[in-house]
């Protein structure tokens, strides 16, 4: 497995070597306070943060998840169905903002993505199968020193233990799972509507905002709960965590994961029936808007090209000039 060759993704290929790693690949890479790139990559930082990440930073900072993502995070959407994903705020100059001379400021509470560096890792799920499993490769950036260093040979599984992310890689594997499907099967019902990214937004980053989602009266009216279910999950940021992911798969995914009240989606429409009614007709609004704002440009352009001369319908051989 160690010599499998893999399609790296085209913005990925200037430091990922395109080379699959098992857990048993060796390696020889360090990186030490005495290394003479020593916080380079802090200084130049893109991280996104996983699930688990936020859980460990916010506690480390003693706050509640939405003024964590308010102090220490930026929103940027993860894909073209405009799926939320948070990045570390870094300052003006793409510098962590938690960088200290002495290096990391939360360095045992570090997101995933900072324990890994020096390898890339991602999922992967053959065709065929159901299953997928965690890829490694060598991330050779060229600030970085550390794959210079001599007598510094490990392997993939000892380095992921001497940087902590076993528990990591266990808690963000199906938050990781959830992301793998939407790109290979994508959602049960076609692109996903504003609501279900919200839903995906809260589940995954504002873990305390969920929580007492989970505890409101509208939500009891649609899930069945049992007391000490609810209380362990609302006891326990992991627990609450992992909760999330089951929601989403339910919300996503269709997958009936969670036991409902009988006849809940239609007491809740009935309830809700001019409430929904009234956002679809400004949905179809503001489509229709949109339409219209996209032919009146489509008539500048024509009119423009007009004005100069430029009747495409006209227009044979070297007489026209776009």
């Amino acid at each position: 497995m160690s010599s499998e060759k893999i399609e790296i993704p085209e913005d990925m290929q200037s430091s990922l070597v395109p080379e699959i790693l098992s857990l048993d690949s060796k390696i020889n890479f360090r990186c030490h306070k005495n290394i003479s790139c020593y916080n380079q990559c802090c200084k130049q930082a893109d991280i996104t943060l996983t699930a688990y990440d936020i859980v460990r930073m916010k506690q480390h900072f003693g706050i509640d998840s939405s003024e964590f993502l308010k102090k220490y995070t930026v929103p940027f959407e993860m894909d073209s169905h405009g799926t939320p994903g948070v990045k570390m705020r870094t300052d003006d100059n793409s510098v962590c903002i938690h960088m200290t001379e002495e290096g990391c400021g939360i360095y045992e509470n570090r997101p995933s993505a900072c324990r890994y560096y020096g390898l890339g890792v991602m999922s992967r799920r053959d065709q065929g199968s159901s299953e997928d499993y965690y890829v490694y490769f060598r991330n050779k950036e060229d600030i970085c020193k550390g794959w210079d260093e001599e007598d510094a040979e490990t392997t993939v599984a000892e380095y992921r233990k001497d940087q902590g992310l076993e528990v990591y890689d266990e808690y963000n594997r199906e938050w990781m799972q959830l992301i793998l499907k939407k790109k290979s099967a994508g959602y049960s019902i076609g692109k996903p509507s504003e609501m279900s990214m919200q839903l995906f937004f809260m589940a995954s980053y504002d873990l305390d905002r969920f929580k007492r989602f989970i505890t409101s009266p509208a939500f009891s009216k649609v899930y069945l709960l049992k007391e000490e279910e609810l209380e362990k999950i609302t006891s326990n940021d992991v627990e609450l965590m992992i909760f999330g992911y089951i929601f989403m798969r339910h919300v996503l995914f269709g997958e009936e994961s969670i036991p409902m009240v009988e006849n809940a989606y239609e007491k809740r429409y009935e309830e809700r029936k001019e409430i929904i009614e009234m956002r679809r007709k400004v949905e179809i609004a503001e489509y229709e808007k949109k339409q219209e704002e996209l032919k009146r440009e489509a008539l500048r352009i024509d009119e423009e090209r007009l004005d100069d001369g430029h009747d495409a319908d006209s227009c044979h051989g070297d007489s026209c000039k776009t």
